[in-house]
């Protein structure tokens, strides 16, 4: 089924205002993820939390966000993207005021994990609203291009406003920021993104698929976030990802008879939207090796601040941005995502393989520059072509848990890589230290080095991996949509919503 064949909504100016919208919805959630990790230091000395409940600050909004996330892409489709995202906003900010406000660990942990579950919300809602307003496929390129960047591109922002805010105000102001960021977004969400009006039956939700992935994804992220600091042999560990693979089979029986179902198996099973869904999981992987240990080198190597790390990381970004909109408006409608997706990839490999030369002598200009705009170049190809993919030629009232797919691939991909990713970062550290005692300052240093360049080569290996598969996967240009999905698209034309202003 061609995108030109989808039912059109009124062409109306208005569309790029809401572009902008839902661009600052998704800006939010997403440096949401790296702004409050800068203030975490700051935090820790004024509540006064131990090293150890430390991770609960971020592990809490990963899970909420992680498992919620297909409830909130279903919900949109169920009541409504408009309301759905205006409630997800109002939430989002509340809990980041609380948050803000919290004089108590306890608190913070509540409102971190409030922060996660009105994301999980609100971030499928934003793509859906983009997938369901743009339909020419030049618009719709441009748009995916915008929308991929800021995907793309929210952890670096996040570095460096967490970075500012943490060194003028107060870490508190971490949280406080998306409540002036929600509140415009709220405004130009009542005024710009489009009312859709349901003209045929409402569709009911899955409530037994509902628990049985929720319970899924929960389990999966926290038992790969529980192998980041107890190690995989832990019992809760393997219990955990034990226990999300029986949920994840028990969801998939029950799709394939449940008479609403909450993911249309049809929609996974498309060759291309699998392998856009498996392109952004991959790129999430290996993505985390860039923030977390490029981070970590240079502050503790090189000796940078918070603000001076987020300013290092503003060329990746102008890359990534140029590198999206020239890919989706110019490179993906000529050669299609099985050409673009493993070229980034590729591309990916290589900066990983840049970052692998860096030493304690090393500089920024020399060293380390060159591999960041790789890098940028790599996921501006990979995540806007994978994002444009995934959501075309869903019928409407799923484009929200389509959309949703996206989301949790990404976020189930940052778990896998931050839990993979330090382990075998952690492991080589001990080896090296191990293998040259006894312990100097050196030495530590470059045990540290060693630590991050294992987790560099191994981030190279999740972006090989990925280009091969998409490679195979992605299907040449020109062939269309699985007939299945056709078949779905054909049996739900009556539920058609109707757009308005």
């Amino acid at each position: 089924m061609s995108e030109a064949s989808l039912p059109a909504s009124p062409v109306s100016r208005r569309r790029w205002l809401t572009l902008v919208v839902v661009g600052l919805a998704q800006l939010m959630v997403v440096l949401d993820g790296t702004v409050v990790n800068i203030a975490l230091p700051s935090a820790q000395a004024d509540l006064g939390f131990s090293d150890g409940e430390r991770q609960w600050i971020i592990t809490a909004y990963s899970l909420a966000f992680g498992s919620l996330l297909l409830l909130g892409g279903r919900l949109s489709d169920l009541i409504g993207r408009k309301r759905t995202f205006i409630i997800g906003l109002i939430g989002f900010a509340i809990a980041s005021a609380l948050g803000g406000a919290a004089g108590s660990f306890e608190l913070l942990v509540a409102a971190r994990a409030l922060q996660g579950a009105f994301g999980a919300l609100l971030a499928p809602t934003a793509l859906a609203v983009l997938t369901t307003t743009f339909i020419i496929p030049k618009e719709r390129a441009r748009a995916f291009g915008v929308f991929g960047a800021i995907a793309g591109a929210g952890g670096a922002v996040g570095l460096l406003l967490g970075g500012y805010l943490t060194e003028t105000l107060d870490w508190r102001w971490n949280l406080y920021i998306n409540v002036f960021i929600a509140a415009v977004a709220v405004v130009g969400a009542a005024l710009f993104v489009p009312h859709v009006t349901r003209t045929g039956p409402r569709p009911k939700l899955d409530l037994p698929g509902t628990v049985l992935v929720s319970g899924a994804l929960f389990a999966l992220v926290y038992g790969f976030s529980n192998a980041e600091t107890d190690g995989w042999d832990a019992p809760l560990t393997w219990g955990m990802l034990a226990g999300s693979a029986v949920l994840l089979v028990a969801f998939v029986l029950w799709q394939r008879r449940a008479t609403h179902p909450l993911l249309p198996l049809s929609i996974v099973l498309d060759r291309n939207r699998g392998a856009a869904y498996s392109s952004v999981l991959i790129a999430g992987a290996g993505m985390f090796g860039i923030f977390l240990f490029v981070t970590y080198y240079l502050q503790a190597t090189l000796g940078y601040s918070p603000i001076q790390t987020g300013l290092a990381f503003l060329p990746m970004i102008g890359m990534l941005v140029v590198a999206a909109q020239l890919g989706t408006n110019f490179l993906v409608p000529r050669l299609g995502p099985k050409i673009m997706v493993p070229a980034g990839m590729l591309l990916g490999v290589a900066a990983m393989i840049g970052f692998t030369f860096l030493d304690e002598n090393s500089t920024y200009a020399a060293n380390v520059l060159a591999p960041l705009m790789i890098m940028g170049a790599a996921m501006g190809t990979i995540m806007p072509a994978s994002m444009q993919t995934a959501t075309l030629g869903v019928d409407r009232q799923f484009a929200g848990v389509a959309s949703a797919m996206v989301n949790t691939s990404q976020q189930v991909g940052g778990s896998i890589g931050t839990a993979l990713l330090n382990t075998l970062a952690a492991t080589a550290a001990a080896d090296y230290l191990a293998a040259n005692a006894p312990v100097t300052q050196q030495v530590a240093v470059n045990a540290a080095l060693a630590s991050y360049v294992t987790a560099y080569w191994w981030g190279a290996g999740f972006f090989a991996f990925g280009a091969v598969l998409a490679a195979l996967l992605f299907r040449r240009r020109g062939h269309g949509l699985s007939l299945a999905n056709a078949h779905l698209h054909a049996s739900n034309a009556d539920a058609e919503p109707v757009v308005s202003h």
